[in-house]
């Protein structure tokens, strides 16, 4: 008896590995488990982590914990030196790679390199409410796997590439990087399934799987192309960067922000496994890289719905969701054709985007609470990596910006609009 049940679990377990889900009980298989990347919470306390090197999305179980009693905010200087410290590793031998805040505990979940190149090894750590830093045992979580079947290899490489001239050295390292870094570039989760953006081993590269959790044997990819009003066509092959799911208007789409940086907005009815689709682009932020996208509510503005969008080589932008469903489209037809620097960021055709006052870099961010967001933020000055509370209803920062009104005798700034005399 012991031995037909022992054949029946094992083809059980054969069947699941050849369709590419693997159930896993207290870290069985995390052998398989080589880079976390892409973070994403679902329901019920379930962490989303894009493993690119390994081509999978894991789902581990990490609970849904206690709420807090009333919202707080959370701050952690030189937060990589603290993650460093908790996994035993020198500062320079970790990278943070995304941030996702618990549902429900609030608690900030950071995904880290811990080594370098070949040798890294893949962390979760947990950020508690009071800022300390905890170690997430993956191998005490229950948790299972989707394996990605089109993903590159560790062998396709980029192209070596110059801006206006020969490739530098820098030029060179850059284009040696396996392309299975972009393999997994963001993961969002909606009404049961996760979408997960980045680029496939096909010529036509930038894909949209949609995957349903619990995780089931098939999953489905979409090729999606998007018009780049900055080099006057379509593109088919950098990948979403990062993207929300979002009803506007009666239609459930995915705003998605991609390389150099068209936003684009794609209705998930059209994401059907094997069709090819055209983003509708919108807006554009300009060049540079999007980081990260989160949804908030204004009180300031009575409580209407914006989004804040970070990136690694400007400010980071705010702009309102409404009409963004009714926005016009850039188009090869209404654009200008010819050279363009696309230094700046606007949104001509649709809801005006606003740069943000930010001292510093903001990094990752996500919704705290109502009242603050969480941002992973270079520090200007220092050039720490700090995890730092915002407010959502006035998300700038000053700390080390002096100006007139840090003077004595100027008194509080005057938001009326009329003309103050100064003591």
């Amino acid at each position: 008896m012991r031995t037909n049940i022992s054949r029946v679990i094992n083809t059980l377990v054969l069947l699941l590995l050849v369709s590419g889900v693997t159930s896993t009980v207290h870290g069985q298989t995390l052998r398989d488990f080589r880079s976390a990347g892409a973070l994403e919470f679902g329901p019920d306390g379930v962490l989303f982590v894009g493993d690119n090197i390994g081509g999978a999305i894991y789902a581990f179980e990490v609970g849904n914990g206690k709420a807090p009693e009333k919202a707080t905010n959370v701050d952690v200087d030189s937060i990589d030196a603290v993650v460093a410290a908790v996994l035993g590793v020198n500062k320079s031998a970790i990278v943070i790679n995304d941030m996702a805040v618990h549902p429900n505990t609030r608690e900030v979940y950071l995904s880290v390199s811990r080594g370098v190149g070949k040798e890294s090894l893949p962390a979760i750590v947990r950020v508690d409410a009071g800022g300390k830093v905890h170690n997430v045992r993956l191998s005490e979580l229950n948790s299972t796997r989707q394996v990605l079947h089109d993903v590159p290899d560790g062998s396709k490489q980029f192209v070596a590439r110059g801006l206006m001239g020969p490739p530098s050295a820098k030029d060179v390292i850059k284009a040696k990087r396996p392309m299975n870094i972009l393999a997994i570039m963001d993961i969002e989760y909606f009404n049961g399934e996760i979408f997960v953006s980045g680029i496939s081993n096909e010529e036509f590269a930038s894909t949209l799987r949609r995957i349903g959790y619990p995780f089931k044997d098939k999953y489905s990819s979409t090729k999606v192309r998007i018009f780049h009003l900055a080099h006057d066509q379509f593109e088919t092959r950098a990948p979403i960067r990062s993207m929300v799911a979002k009803n506007l208007g009666g239609t459930d789409y995915l705003i998605a922000s991609y390389t150099c940086s068209p936003v684009v907005l794609i209705p998930i009815e059209s994401l059907k496994d094997g069709a090819s689709v055209t983003g509708r682009t919108i807006g554009d932020i300009g060049n540079g890289q999007p980081i990260d996208m989160v949804v908030y509510k204004n009180m300031m503005a009575e409580g209407k719905e914006f989004m804040f969008m970070t990136n690694n080589s400007r400010m980071p932008q705010v702009f309102p969701l409404s009409g963004l469903a009714e926005a016009k489209e850039y188009t090869l037809e209404n654009t200008k054709q010819g050279f363009k620097l696309d230094a700046r960021g606007d949104f001509p055709m649709g809801p005006l985007g606003s740069p943000v006052m930010f001292e510093g870099s903001s990094l990752q961010i996500d919704v705290l609470n109502d009242q603050f967001f969480v941002s992973l933020t270079r520090d200007a000055p220092t050039g720490n990596l700090n995890l730092q509370s915002l407010s959502t209803m006035l998300p700038i920062t000053l700390f080390d910006v002096y100006g007139e009104y840090d003077f004595p005798g100027v008194g509080a700034p005057n938001f009326q609009g009329t003309p103050r005399e100064q003591e």
